[in-house]
């Protein structure tokens, strides 16, 4: 069983497409980062956010805060 390790609140700041799945999300904090994509976690309250699900399936929108876990 792997561990999450809780790094703080993401606030998403940046205009992304409702089409942009959560593992694009996922590379472009990796980039900001510098930490592994595979190694991040993304939740919103219970909800674990999936890597090929889009941002507009979800209703993530700019403004919009997330938990950010390291794995």
């Amino acid at each position: 069983m792997s561990r999450l390790v809780f790094l703080g609140v993401f606030s998403l700041t940046q205009p992304n497409s409702s089409e942009d799945t959560i593992g694009d999300l996922k590379k472009l904090i990796s980039a900001q980062t510098g930490t592994r994509w595979d190694k991040i976690v993304l939740k919103k309250w219970y909800t674990i956010f999936k890597d090929h699900v889009s941002l507009g399936d979800y209703e993530i929108h700019d403004g919009m805060n997330l938990e950010l876990y390291y794995q």
